[in-house]
């Protein structure tokens, strides 16, 4: 355990190095709750309620989404696997006293604070600049759950992306699988639009996969427009998907990395 405690502290002091990378993840993540703000102030001309959004419950919405999936930064995990096993200097990991998983996760937990900051300072900025009366809800227990419910979110996707990554050692190119994968958690995240906004027949399918359960139910429960008893289900799904996720991983990576020969591609 000490030892994935010294690869969080490391990637800790690390991120409060300056990084371009933190700034451009606070730029776009702004830049999306520009343009919520204008696509959705021109739709509620007219009108105080959309499907049971306000303009003020819309716009917390997306800040706190937005909030959310800035902080995952596990897409990077996939890319820098599969430039390393392409460079041949994948054993770097390998060799390390740690599983590689783990370190990865470590690494991931490491860089979370330096993007929690930035995230909450414009988060702070854009409310009072757009002068939104921010929704928030005060239920302790909700609160805690939908916390629950992003920490299991986020192990979901530094999985999905480790599993990506290594999809390297038998695939020679895995840049097609990492787009369709960025674009369609973009869209089943609510990252676009909320999902309540979909045919209800859609919305059923969704509750049933993990995404649903990453930022959009808690981005929903934080501005009180979800069902609580909703948490309950959500922990179930996400604690199933979870597992599915590793033994795949497990599997796969005792079938395939064999297949690395640490010279590259």
């Amino acid at each position: 355990m000490n030892k994935y405690i010294e690869v969080m502290k490391v990637y800790f002091k690390v991120q409060f190095i300056w990084r371009a990378d933190v700034l451009f993840s606070v730029f776009f993540s702004v830049t999306r709750i520009i343009f919520a703000y204008l696509l959705w102030n021109a739709i509620f001309a007219g009108e105080s309620m959309i499907n049971g959004f306000s303009l003020n419950s819309m716009m917390s919405y997306y800040i706190i989404q937005s909030f959310l999936s800035q902080m995952d930064m596990s897409k990077k995990i996939s890319t820098e696997i599969s430039m390393s096993v392409r460079q041949g200097t994948f054993t770097k990991y390998l060799i390390l006293p740690i599983n590689t998983e783990g370190y990865f996760i470590s690494m991931m937990l490491g860089k979370i604070p330096s993007y929690l900051v930035w995230d909450i300072l414009s988060a702070m900025v854009w409310v009072l600049v757009f002068r939104i009366d921010f929704v928030f809800i005060t239920n302790l227990s909700a609160i805690i759950g939908a916390l629950c419910l992003i920490v299991l979110g986020f192990l979901f996707m530094i999985q999905l992306n480790f599993l990506l990554g290594i999809l390297v050692f038998k695939y020679e190119e895995i840049s097609t699988f990492l787009l369709i994968k960025d674009n369609v958690v973009l869209l089943v995240t609510g990252g676009i639009i909320p999902l309540a906004l979909f045919p209800e027949w859609i919305l059923n399918i969704m509750k049933m996969l993990p995404f649903y359960y990453i930022t959009y139910l808690p981005s929903m429960i934080f501005i009180g427009q979800s069902c609580v008893d909703e948490i309950i289900t959500g922990l179930i799904v996400m604690i199933f998907w979870c597992g599915m996720m590793q033994i795949s991983i497990i599997k796969y990576w005792k079938n395939n990395v064999k297949m690395y020969d640490g010279v590259g591609i």
